[in-house]
Parts: structure tokens; C-alpha cells; sequence
């Protein structure tokens, strides 16, 4: 990455100068989360364009932190972290933690991009924890400010699960219905499940097992039980 630095000895100025540009921390941590192909990160970061996406992922590999994997016999292309990017793992992390305590709720939870969001929940799902065969739960975000408002998650007992975006045409199982920011904070722990429900600011209709059930097969994040959390008021 050439690029014009602080031209500060400081050792954290220079991890800066290699971290700092737009988008390259959020593209390590997809990397971290699974997401090794170039679609399934842009998914994961609506905001980052395809160009610049494309830019950064050169950049990190010329840094050596990435190394692009090619698979020609199925037209694949991976970008996998190097021992040089996992070394930031624990550094992520603390940065994550940190986040959860000293990041006020009203700006944690203020992005509105559903899609976003189900695309991050799609890889957290413990199928494991659903009904036996097919399971359908419909979403439904009154304030997506995203593309669309309306998702599906169709998954199998054991297996991996879909993301639709179009009515699959199976009727749903469950019924979920809130803003965005409600589920990304019961997700993050920001949040009280059981209080959104009293409140009115969550609606789950249909099959009661997967209402009861409904933190077991969507866990919350690991981050969620951080200690000292910044918690939502509950007039949020």
C-alpha cells in the first residue's frame, strides 16, 4: 500500500497507515466471519462499491495479508488471511469489546440496512435448533432503509440455510415483524428480548416452538454477554 503516512516513528501510527484506509479493517473482519469471496463481502458491506472493494483486496494482498486463491476448474476465486492478518484477531476483538461498552446504544444500533443485517444472521442460525425438515421464518422491517424490507430464511434441521429476498413461495412458519435496530440489539445483547416482546417493539407469530426457541436457533452474538454492555433505555 503506497500511500502518504503520518511520518510518526509512533508503532501505532504505522499500523494506522497500513489499517486506516476506508473499508480495510470491516474487510479483514468478513475475511474472519467466512465470507472469502467477493460477493459474499460485498453483501456483508453494502456500502463499500465494487470498484474500491476491488482496490483493497489488491492492496491487502500486495501487503501480504491476504492471499487470492483461484479455482479454475470451478471458476472460484478465494481471498484467504495470511499469518500476518490473523496475528489481528485479539486486536479486533478488544476493539469489539470495546465498542459493546463505551459506544452508546442510540448510535451502535443506528444503521437501518436490513439486508445487511440478514446476510450477517444467515451464517449465525443453529438449524440444529429448529423444526425437524423445512423451516420457513419470514422478517419483516418496517424501516429498512435497504433495498428491501422483506426477507426469508428457509433452512433444513442440520443444514445450511437460505437467504431470500423474494417470496419463496412456502408458507412461513414463524412471523417476525420489528424495526432493524430491535433485532441487532437483542443480536448484539443491547437489547431485552423478552422486554421488546412486552413492549410491543417485537412480533413473533406462529409455530410456538420457534418462539420459545427463538434465542437458541438465532444466538446471540459472542459479544453479547461482554461485560459492562451499553445497554439500550428502554424508550429506544
Amino acid at each position: 500500500m503506497v500511500r502518504k503516512g503520518y511520518g510518526i516513528y509512533c508503532p501505532t501510527s504505522k499500523a494506522c497507515e497500513v489499517l486506516e484506509p476506508r473499508w480495510t479493517i470491516q474487510i479483514l473482519c468478513e475475511l474472519w466471519d467466512g465470507n472469502t469471496r467477493f460477493n459474499e463481502i460485498r453483501r456483508a458491506l453494502p456500502g463499500l462499491s465494487p470498484p474500491l472493494l476491488s482496490k483493497r483486496l489488491k492492496e491487502l494482498e500486495a501487503e501480504g495479508m491476504i492471499e487470492r486463491v483461484e479455482n479454475r476448474a470451478l471458476g472460484t476465486v478465494d481471498y484467504f488471511r495470511t499469518e500476518k492478518a490473523i496475528e489481528l484477531e485479539t486486536v479486533f476483538d478488544e476493539m469489539a469489546r470495546w465498542a459493546q461498552r463505551h459506544v452508546d446504544a442510540d448510535i451502535a444500533l443506528s444503521d437501518r440496512d436490513a439486508g445487511m443485517l440478514m446476510w450477517k444472521l444467515r451464517r449465525r442460525i443453529d438449524t440444529k435448533q429448529m423444526l425437524e425438515g423445512r423451516n420457513v421464518v419470514r422478517f419483516h422491517f418496517p424501516d429498512s432503509s435497504g433495498k428491501h424490507d422483506t426477507y426469508w430464511f428457509v433452512a433444513e434441521h442440520g443444514s445450511d440455510v437460505d437467504l431470500c429476498i423474494h417470496d419463496p413461495r412456502h408458507d412461513p412458519d414463524l412471523y417476525v415483524e420489528c424495526e432493524v435496530g430491535v433485532l441487532t440489539g437483542i443480536y448484539m445483547g443491547r437489547r431485552s428480548l423478552s422486554r421488546d416482546l412486552d413492549d410491543g417493539k417485537l412480533f413473533l407469530s406462529g409455530d410456538t416452538r420457534l418462539v420459545k426457541n427463538f434465542t437458541k436457533w438465532l444466538p446471540p452474538s459472542v459479544y453479547a454477554d461482554v461485560e459492562g454492555i451499553a445497554a439500550a433505555k428502554p424508550s429506544l
